[in-house]
């Protein structure tokens, strides 16, 4: 059973203040010496970054499309252990969902897996009395979502705010917070820098989250919200795990689970009773992996060492796997250009048979270049860049067997980059799926893709790295 005070953030849609109040309320809390966790609804990467920082551990996905609806309760529970906080930042809209299953994808589905109250932020800049009859809507669509009252931005005045309070009061609706125009500041970091400036604890991150933090406390009352949060009621039947069959014990969880049909299977070499150094990308304030990521790797045994790959100048003494997340941004190809020494580095492992797994632009910087730069020069790809996102789900199918999947293995991932590959795919390609040509590439022990997959979702992945990263080289 899982006790844990708990709420989430919604709005009606994108664009009402979720990430900013979501992280200036974490800070707020943080500041009163609370313990509090951050989660987001889908794949954002970004935003649970900011949601870790201002947490103080790691921010979590909880992404029913990735890791399936049947793995949330777990992967919040294992996020949240032994916190007096903790806090979901939805996801768009509250009944939204990119695939069209909101039963079981949208914020609301999650808040009601998690049996959690809702506060709704509302943007009320071009509202008066019609935010009452928005936030009944929203109430009233579906009964099995608790909606616990409403945080209103974008206010404009001290009369503009006593407007719509008498508003919502005469629907009972609670109102937690009423943030003027100028209280809410942009002050996060562009979105064009990624993950990176958590991952690298830049001070401009932290000095953001610090004001967030400021701009919550003084508009938002945390006590009658913590005093709602601590109203859910305790969620039974999830442990704290990290995806299936992998549950925590004390700070380390212990691996119960065998490979993805197909998959290559050899048992795990260690030398001297120490497990095989895996060299993860990130910097001091984590990875650019989720963090169940590291979790299952730790669990399979491996000892984990953080790889910087914008200033480290070689891989960490004894590396014997490499492996780069989907939370690392493009943005940055010039510094992974400028640093030839760990390009040679990489490349000479994955000469030898090392595995390496690269999923979005660490795909990128095993190419051979990028708009001229060059890359590691592992794969013979040439990329590109180019205006716009390719962003979506993709459901994918393995195409030959590789330290991710066995041959005819499916899995759901997730795409987001600007970049693209000349070849899209090696002779043997990663992935393929309906409607799209083979991507990735599979080449000894390297399995590169612009496709991130959550780890949850299979904790055999980290098994059968961390047993090929035992095996001599080849």
């Amino acid at each position: 059973m899982t006790v844990v005070p708990r709420l989430v953030l919604s709005a009606p849609s994108s664009g009402h203040g979720k990430t900013a109040l979501a992280v200036g309320m974490l800070a707020a809390f943080a500041d009163r010496d609370l313990t509090v966790a951050g989660f987001k609804v889908g794949p954002d990467h970004v935003d649970s970054a900011y949601l870790g920082l201002a947490a103080g551990r790691p921010g979590r996905n909880l992404d029913p499309h990735l890791v399936g609806p049947q793995r949330i309760g777990s992967l919040f529970a294992q996020g949240s252990a032994g916190a007096g906080f903790a806090l979901v930042q939805g996801t768009m809209g509250l009944y939204d969902s990119v695939n069209g299953q909101p039963e079981a994808e949208s914020t609301a589905a999650v808040a009601a897996a998690l049996r959690s109250p809702v506060v709704l932020a509302v943007d009320v800049s071009s509202m008066g009395q019609s935010v009452a009859a928005l936030v009944h809507g929203f109430r009233a669509y579906d009964e099995q979502v608790w909606l616990g009252g409403v945080i209103l931005t974008q206010v404009a005045s001290r009369r503009h705010e006593s407007l719509l309070r008498d508003a919502l009061d005469d629907i009972g609706v609670p109102v937690y917070g009423a943030l003027r125009r100028h209280e809410l500041p942009p002050v996060l970091p562009s979105r064009r820098h990624g993950v990176v400036p958590v991952v690298r604890r830049d001070a401009e991150a932290i000095r953001a989250v610090r004001r967030l933090g400021e701009a919550v406390a003084g508009t938002v009352d945390l006590d009658r919200l913590l005093v709602l949060a601590r109203s859910a009621p305790p969620l039974t039947g999830d442990q704290p795990t990290t995806g299936t069959g992998v549950v925590a014990v004390g700070d380390r969880p212990t691996v119960e689970t065998g490979p993805a049909d197909g998959a290559p299977t050899t048992p795990v070499v260690t030398l001297g009773g120490v497990g095989p150094v895996v060299a993860v990308a990130g910097g001091p304030g984590g990875s650019y992996s989720h963090p169940e990521t590291v979790e299952l790797l730790r669990a399979a045994g491996a000892e984990v060492v953080v790889l910087d790959p914008l200033s480290d100048e070689g891989l960490p003494t004894g590396t014997r796997a490499l492996v780069v997340g989907g939370g690392l941004p493009e943005s940055y190809a010039d510094q992974f250009s400028a640093n030839r020494r760990l390009c040679i580095a990489v490349a000479e492992l994955a000469r030898t048979g090392r595995p390496v797994i690269a999923e979005g632009a660490g795909l990128i910087w095993l190419a051979r270049e990028l708009d001229g730069l060059p890359m590691c020069g592992v794969l013979d790809a040439v990329a590109t860049r180019r205006e716009g996102l390719v962003v979506g789900y993709r459901k994918a199918t393995a195409t030959v067997d590789s330290v991710v999947a066995g041959a005819g293995a499916t899995v759901v991932g997730y795409k987001q980059h600007s970049a693209v590959l000349t070849p899209r795919a090696g002779q043997n390609s990663a992935w393929t799926w309906e409607g799209g040509s083979p991507e990735g590439f599979v080449w000894r022990g390297v399995h590169a893709s612009q496709l991130t997959v959550h780890w949850a979702a299979d904790p055999g992945i980290a098994t059968r790295l961390v047993a090929a990263a035992g095996n001599p080289a080849r």
